[in-house]
C-alpha cells in the first residue's frame, strides 16, 4: 500500500500525538510499508518501537513482535493499548496465561482486532502457535533486541539462534524487521546472516551521544569517598551506580545512606515487589540514587538521569555504552564516570574461566577493549564510535569536547619509526597475529603461537625491544582508531593492515602518539598518598589544638593523649570539623569522646575557618556502614560477659595484638570497656598501680616509651591491656 508522506504524518499525530518523526524513523517506517526486508540499528531512546509499532497499526493483519523480556513486552503492551479503543489491539504470548487467556488473544487475531502480537522465541517453538499462527495474516515479523542472535552481542541467548527457522515456519514471504540499540559491524553481520535476510535495508543512526561527559578515575582504596564527593557536588540530581555484585550493591546503598544520600539498593535478589518499589521512589523522585547491578533499568525510562557511575567497570563496551546511555535522554547534561583498575578486568577474566573455550575467547576479546578504552588517551568518544563502526572527527565532531582526554590532553610525541615497525610487524607476520603476539614479536618474545609459525627465526623479531609492552599495546590501539589497522570480523582480533596502513607504509608521515594512562598498583598506592597529601594537614591549626589540648588536660588533672591523641588532632587539621557531629567522625574520636571534650576544640576550629576564609573540603569524612560497627558490638558485649579475653578474640579469627588494637580503638573513641577482670588475673595491685601512676605522669601514651621505663618488667601486651584500664577509666 502507498502511503505518501503526508498520510505517515497524520498517522504518526493520531495514534502517538508526535507531529515530527525523530531522527531516521520516517525511512525505517516506510521501507517497513513498503513489505522490504529491514535492518535498524538505532541507540537506545532514539525510538526505536515506534518504527515497528506505527507501521504494524495501519498494516492489515497482525504483526509479531520478538522480544526477550517479559517485562519489556508488558510494558509496550500497555502502552499499545493506552493509544487504542480496543484493549486487543496488542497482545501477549506467552507461558503466563492461562488457556481462556489464549483463547481470547486468538479470537482477537482471528477478527483482525489485534495489531500487535508480542512473543517470547520460545512460545513460538510451540507446534499449535504454530499451526495457528501460519493460518493468519501476518503484516510482518520484528525482531526486537536481534543482537541476542549473535554470540558476539553482549546478551546472547541461544533460543534466538534458531529464529529464522521457526520464521519459515510460519510464512515465507512475510518481511523481517531485524532492531538492536547496539551491535559492532561484526554483530549486524551475524544478525543478518542468521535471520536470512542478507540484504535487507539498513537504518543506522548515529551512535553519537554528544551530551553525554566520559570520565574514568582510578580506582584506589578511597573509591567509596570518591563516590560520596561526587554525588554530594550532585546532590539533588538523580543517578544511577552500578557494582557488578549484589553485595556491593547493598554495602555501597547502605554507605551512601549513612553519609546522608538518599539511595536504594536493586538487583535480581530482592524480591519482586522490593525491585519496584525501589524503581517507583527513582521514578518519583523520592530518592536520588539507585544502586544497582545490570538487573536494573531494562524497563527504566527516566529522562533526566544526570550520572551513571560505574564503581565496576563492565564486561564490554556494549554493556558500557547501553548503561552510560541512560544518563541524559532528555537531551541536558549526562556524566558518565568510571573508576577502573586491572584488578578488576583480572576478577572479571577469572569468572569466565569455568566457561566452553569459545565463550571465553569471546569474552577475553570484549574485555580487553573494555582496557583499551579505560587506559586509551585518545578522545573516548571517538573511541566508543570507532568501536561501532562510526566515524568521528574529535576537533570538530559534535560533544567533541565532552571527555576527559580532550579536556585534559595527554602528552604527546613523535612515533612515526615505531608506527612504522608496528606495521611492518603485522605485514612480515603474514597478518596472521592478535596485539598480544604482534606487541611479543616486536619485545622478542615467543610464545607457542609465535614457535609454529618459527617468527622467533624473524629479523624484525626483538626490534621493538628499546619500548616496553605497555607502550606497543598502546600504540596499536592509537593505530586501530586512526584506521591504519583493523581487526579482522571472522577471525575476531586478529590485525590486518587497512588500505590506509599500506599507504603509510609506502610514504611514513608524522604520527604524533599520546601517552597513555597506567593503571596499576604504584598509581593506585601513588593517588591513596596524593589523596592524603591533596589534604596536607594544617600546621598552624595543629599547633593551636595541641595548646588547647594542654589546657584542658591541666584544667582536668588528666595528661594530654587521653583528652585526644595526635592522630586525631592531625586528622581535625585536615577537615575541620566545625560541629560535634562531624567531630565525632574523626579518626580515633567517636561519639562519647566529642561530647565530653569535644566543644572546646570545635569552637576553636570555626573561629580558625572564619578568620582564615578556609574552604572545607566538601567530601567531609565519609561514614562507615561499618562491617568494623558488627565487630565493635561483638566484643563490648563479650568484654560485658566477663569472657576470657583470648577467647573473644579466637572465636573471631584474631590473633591478640589485633584484638587489643580493636580494643584500643573503641575506648580511644569514647566508649568505655570494663577488663579489670582481665588484668587482675595476669597483674597484681601493686603492679596496676605502678603502671597507673606512669601513665598519669607521662607526656604521651606510646608504649616504646613505657617499656623503656620499666625495662623490661612489663610486656608489650600487658602495658597495651592497661592503657585500655587507663583509658577507659580516665578519659571516657
Amino acid at each position: 500500500m502507498g502511503l505518501t508522506e503526508i498520510d505517515l504524518h497524520k498517522e504518526l499525530k493520531k495514534y502517538f500525538g508526535f507531529s515530527q518523526f525523530k531522527g531516521l524513523q520516517q525511512d525505517v517506517i516506510t521501507s517497513i510499508v513498503n513489505r522490504n526486508d529491514t535492518f535498524v540499528v538505532m541507540p537506545t531512546g532514539g525510538g526505536k518501537s515506534l518504527c515497528y509499532q506505527l507501521p504494524a497499526l495501519i498494516s492489515d493483519g497482525t504483526a509479531i513482535v520478538v522480544s526477550p523480556l517479559i517485562a519489556l513486552m508488558k510494558n509496550q503492551v500497555d502502552a499499545i493499548r493506552g493509544i487504542s479503543s480496543h484493549h486487543g489491539v496488542a497482545h501477549v504470548l506467552n507461558s503466563s496465561l492461562n488457556k481462556t487467556e489464549v483463547n481470547q488473544v486468538k479470537a482477537d487475531i482471528r477478527t483482525g482486532i489485534t495489531k500487535l502480537l508480542y512473543v517470547a522465541p520460545e512460545s513460538l517453538t510451540k507446534e499449535d502457535y504454530v499451526d495457528f499462527l501460519r493460518e493468519q495474516k501476518i503484516a510482518f515479523m520484528a525482531i526486537d533486541e536481534a543482537h541476542c542472535i549473535s554470540e558476539w552481542g553482549h546478551d546472547f541467548r541461544p533460543e534466538y539462534r534458531n529464529l529464522r527457522h521457526i520464521l519459515k515456519r510460519i510464512g515465507d514471504d512475510i518481511p523481517i524487521i531485524a532492531l538492536t540499540a547496539t551491535a559492532t559491524p561484526k554483530v549486524q553481520e551475524d544478525i543478518l546472516k542468521n535471520l536470512g535476510i542478507p540484504h535487507a535495508k539498513t537504518f543506522k543512526a548515529s551512535f553519537n551521544r554528544p551530551n553525554l561527559y566520559y570520565e574514568v578515575r582510578p580506582k584506589t582504596k578511597n573509591v567509596d569517598a570518591d563516590i560520596i564527593r561526587f554525588v554530594k557536588k550532585n546532590s539533588g540530581k538523580s543517578g544511577i551506580i552500578y557494582c557488578l555484585s549484589r553485595k556491593k550493591v547493598e554495602e555501597l546503598a547502605q554507605t551512601l545512606q549513612v553519609n546522608g544520600i538518599k539511595a536504594v539498593p536493586y538487583h535480581a535478589g530482592l524480591d519482586a515487589k522490593k525491585r519496584s518499589k525501589h524503581q517507583d521512589m527513582f521514578l518519583m523522585e523520592d530518592i536520588d540514587v539507585v544502586v544497582a547491578t545490570i538487573a536494573f533499568g531494562m524497563g527504566i525510562d527516566k529522562p533526566d538521569v544526570r550520572f551513571v557511575i560505574h564503581h565496576d567497570i563492565p564486561k564490554s563496551i556494549e554493556s558500557y555504552y547501553q548503561e552510560t546511555g541512560r544518563a541524559g535522554r532528555d537531551g541536558g547534561e549526562g556524566h558518565c564516570l568510571a573508576f577502573y583498575s586491572y584488578k578488576d578486568i583480572e576478577k572479571l577474566e577469572k569468572f569466565m574461566s569455568g566457561k566452553p573455550v569459545a565463550e571465553q575467547e569471546i569474552g577475553h576479546a570484549l574485555l580487553q577493549e573494555v582496557v583499551a578504552y579505560a587506559e586509551t588517551s585518545v578522545s573516548r568518544r571517538k573511541f566508543i564510535l570507532h568501536y561501532f563502526g562510526e566515524d568521528f572527527d574529535s576537533e570538530s565532531g559534535e560533544g567533541a569536547s565532552m571527555d576527559d582526554n580532550v579536556r585534559n590532553p595527554k602528552k604527546q610525541h613523535e612515533a612515526k619509526e615505531d608506527l612504522e615497525l608496528l606495521l611492518k610487524t603485522v605485514r612480515e607476520t603474514k597478518e596472521l597475529y592478535k596485539s598480544k603476539e604482534v606487541v611479543k614479536t616486536l619485545m622478542g618474545k615467543s610464545n607457542a603461537v609465535i614457535l609454529s609459525h618459527k617468527t622467533d627465526e624473524h629479523p624484525l623479531f626483538g626490534k621493538g625491544a628499546h619500548q616496553d609492552s605497555n607502550y606497543w599495546m598502546a600504540l596499536s590501539r592509537q593505530a586501530l582508531v586512526a584506521g591504519y589497522l583493523r581487526k579482522d570480523i571472522e577471525t575476531y582480533g586478529v590485525l590486518k593492515l587497512t588500505d590506509r596502513g599500506h599507504e603509510y607504509l609506502k610514504n611514513p608521515t608524522s604520527f604524533m602518539m599520546t601517552e597513555d594512562h597506567i593503571y596499576d598498583a604504584s598509581t593506585e598506592e601513588a593517588a591513596v598518598k596524593a589523596d592524603k597529601a591533596g589534604g596536607s594537614v594544617d600546621a598552624q591549626l595543629v599547633k593551636m589544638l595541641k595548646e588547647l589540648r594542654k589546657k584542658v588536660a591541666n584544667r582536668k588533672e588528666l595528661p594530654p593523649f587521653v583528652i585526644f591523641q595526635d592522630p586525631s588532632l592531625e586528622d581535625m587539621a585536615l577537615k575541620y570539623p566545625v560541629t560535634l557531629e562531624e567531630l565525632g567522625n574523626i579518626h580515633g574520636v567517636g561519639e562519647g569522646k566529642a561530647k565530653k571534650y569535644g566543644q572546646e576544640f570545635v569552637d576553636l576550629i570555626s573561629r580558625y575557618v572564619e578568620d582564615n576564609d578556609i574552604i572545607r573540603p566538601d567530601d567531609f569524612v565519609v561514614k562507615s556502614t561499618g562491617a568494623n560497627s558488627a565487630l565493635k558490638l561483638y566484643i563490648i558485649q563479650n568484654v560485658d560477659r566477663k569472657l576470657p579475653l583470648p577467647d573473644i578474640a579466637s572465636a573471631k579469627g584474631m590473633e591478640m595484638p589485633e584484638f587489643i588494637k580493636e580494643m584500643e580503638a573503641i575506648v580511644y573513641s569514647g566508649t568505655k570497656l570494663n577488663i579489670d577482670y582481665y588484668l587482675d588475673e595476669i597483674l597484681d595491685e601493686d603492679q596496676q598501680e605502678e603502671i597507673h601512676e606512669y601513665f598519669l605522669e607521662a607526656e604521651t601514651d606510646k608504649i616504646d616509651e613505657a617499656m623503656e621505663e620499666f625495662d623490661g618488667e612489663y610486656d608489650d601486651e600487658e602495658l597495651r591491656l592497661y592503657r585500655i584500664k587507663f583509658i577507659s577509666q580516665v578519659a571516657n
